[in-house]
């Protein structure tokens, strides 16, 4: 059996970094707005907890990814519905109404951060793992 690093070391969890030129807009979206639980105030950097070992990074770098080369940030969460009913109550835009997506078997719907990032609220219909 061939030797990896998932097979010889413990992987703790997941961090994914990603490039701001606002990052007040960005602590105002996932604190205030998504409430999501900073761990880690690095001042140019700061590190939110979006599960068990999974985290999202924001660093202050003067710039966006641009637009064709940017992912979806998927936070996974059961109360669809009640995502988008509050987001939509606190005047944010979404990019689409909550559906089901028969070819991925999940529902979700899209609403864009500050950065112009792609967030998509979804809900596995057949759990993962």
């Amino acid at each position: 059996m061939m030797q990896t690093v998932a097979s010889q070391f413990d992987v703790k969890g997941q961090v994914m970094f990603l490039p701001t030129n606002n990052l007040p807009e960005i602590i105002d979206f996932y604190e205030g707005v998504l409430g999501l639980e900073l761990v880690r105030d690095q001042k140019l950097c700061r590190i939110y907890k979006t599960g068990e070992s999974s985290y999202l990074g924001f660093c202050e770098r003067g710039y966006v990814i641009p637009p064709e080369f940017r992912v979806v940030i998927t936070l996974l969460i059961d109360d669809v519905e009640g995502v988008y009913d509050l987001l939509t109550t606190r005047n944010i835009a979404t990019e689409s109404k909550p559906e089901l997506s028969e070819q991925f078997n999940v529902y979700q719907f899209f609403v864009r951060d500050p950065n112009g990032y792609l967030l998509e609220i979804q809900k596995f219909i057949e759990p993962l793992g």
